[in-house]
């Protein structure tokens, strides 16, 4: 009997030994341990100085097995390019494994694998997001009139402290509820509060070490462990979406959208059973998709870009000269003013590089069997983009450990674009809403800067400019005193 046990394990031991080898002519990395795989050798936290510290050692390419699934790091702006880009369609799937396509019952489009589900969901987004007046005025309007309340907010704080986190999530959730929804919320509304809390407390468990030992350990799948509170989330955040769907149904006008959802019950009523992707209940992951994209990220690199600009007030005086001189004369920023404020925009996009703000991109896989500076990477291959190697890397950027404008300016003093500053990633899968997110960084910080200046409180000791690790880097809650300016 004993002997048969010692048989079996021996027999475990050696198929786990050859599910966790590395192919042939496979990217380098560590050892890999039965069942673990490399997970040993990661902070479970933030494994971001981790896959730094073995970038120094196999380089800008390498390999680590979650738990038995092989995944392939890409460091360094030549690797990403040529994978992400030059290669795109080949590094273009979503790994359909993994503790978020659980969470989001494989719905929605951000995680959709490369396919016709994706690219319908995709053209449908883009060209409603078009519609809807992204790069028109109506966009803009519709910005500056969430932003009216973020000033009278920041008005009701003047000569008191203020901690900016939840003013910034929820304005950066009702510009893109406008453009979901047709409408916006007030600040204390259940939906705003509900959904915000679900989202962040979602974000960082999906990069946390309880969903990294789901993924690489599928039997634990179904105890009652931490993760399942993100699954709760989802359910919770599902239901108010499903309300909200129904409500549509009963005041939309066929053929005359309000909005998002409006467009896409059209697009079910013209397509009826035709066999296509689109469905209800892809409607409502597909809305959640787009809110957390266009909540968390942006009202992240808000957060970032204020905390740098109190502690760096010259930065933010510079900033506010360049405003007051390009709008003197106007009510308002319009996007187009970016043009004539090379400074501002080399702050914004500075902002954008040093807050990291998706240091690992959303994950890819490969959809062929491929090639990648030499190495052979087989189909399904999970992809995983280290960003802060990218926008850190020394020989790419004049300054790439310190926050300096100066990185995006030449010697002219005009903006200058890096070919490293990838904050949206690149490719097929480029970020759907970068253009919306450009222009809210734009027109909030130019009308926040041009009515207000913001000091770094005396007794709040140093600023802390470590971010909390997440999906999204966030940085650590602060507070700041307000003032006005003299216009």
């Amino acid at each position: 009997m004993f002997l048969s046990i010692v048989l079996l394990c021996l027999c475990i031991f050696f198929i786990l030994q050859l599910r966790s080898r590395r192919p042939t002519n496979f990217p380098p990395g560590p050892p890999i341990v039965p069942i673990l795989g490399n997970i040993w050798t990661l902070s479970l936290d933030n494994p971001l100085k981790d896959f730094d510290r073995l970038r120094k050692t196999y380089g800008n390419v390498y390999s680590l097995f979650l738990g038995p699934k092989p995944a392939v790091v890409i460091n360094g702006m030549k690797v990403i390019k040529e994978a992400i880009v030059s290669k795109g369609t080949d590094f273009a799937g979503r790994p359909q494994d993994l503790f978020i396509n659980d969470v989001i019952e494989r719905k929605g489009v951000i995680m959709a694998d490369y396919g016709s589900n994706w690219r319908e969901h995709r053209r449908f987004a883009l060209m409603t997001l078009r519609n809807f007046g992204l790069g028109k005025n109506s966009m803009e309007d519709r910005i500056h009139g969430e932003i009216k309340y973020t000033v009278k907010t920041l008005e009701n704080s003047i000569g008191k402290t203020l901690s900016p986190q939840v003013m910034f999530h929820n304005a950066a959730s009702n510009i893109i509820c406008q453009v979901l929804l047709g409408t916006r919320f007030e600040y204390d509304d259940e939906f705003i509060k509900v959904i915000v809390q679900c989202f962040t407390e979602n974000s960082k468990i999906t990069n946390g070490p309880w969903a990294m030992l789901y993924d690489s350990l599928p039997i634990i799948r179904n105890l009652p462990l931490p993760f399942t509170k993100a699954f709760k989330n989802a359910e919770t955040c599902r239901k108010i979406v499903i309300r909200m769907v129904n409500e549509h149904k009963k005041t939309r006008v066929p053929g005359e959208p309000r909005d998002l959802v409006d467009c896409y019950l059209d697009e079910l009523d013209k397509r009826a059973d035709d066999g296509s992707s689109f469905s209800e209940d892809q409607l409502i992951w597909f809305t959640l998709d787009l809110h957390f994209a266009g909540t968390d990220t942006t009202s992240n690199t808000l957060l970032t870009a204020f905390l740098y600009l109190m502690s760096y007030p010259h930065i933010q005086e510079r900033c506010q000269q360049e405003i007051n001189q390009v709008l003197e004369r106007k009510d308002q920023a319009r996007f187009e003013d970016r043009h004539r404020m090379p400074y501002m925009q080399a702050v914004i996009h500075e902002v954008q590089r040093i807050a990291n703000t998706v240091p690992l991109s959303v994950f890819h896989c490969t959809t062929k069997d491929t090639e990648l500076m030499g190495y052979s990477i087989p189909k399904g291959t999970m992809i995983i983009q280290n960003l802060t190697s990218l926008h850190n890397e020394e020989g790419q950027w004049k300054f790439p450990h310190e926050f300096n404008p100066e990185n995006f300016l030449n010697d002219q003093g005009e903006f200058v674009k890096p070919e490293a500053f990838m904050p949206f990633s690149a490719g097929p899968r480029m970020c759907l809403g970068e253009g919306l997110a450009r222009m809210e960084l734009f027109l909030i910080m130019v009308t926040l800067l041009r009515k207000f200046r913001f000091i770094w409180p005396e007794d709040a000791g140093e600023p802390d400019f470590t971010p909390v690790y997440g999906v999204t880097l966030t940085p650590k809650p602060y507070h700041m005193k307000v003032e006005l300016r003299s216009q």
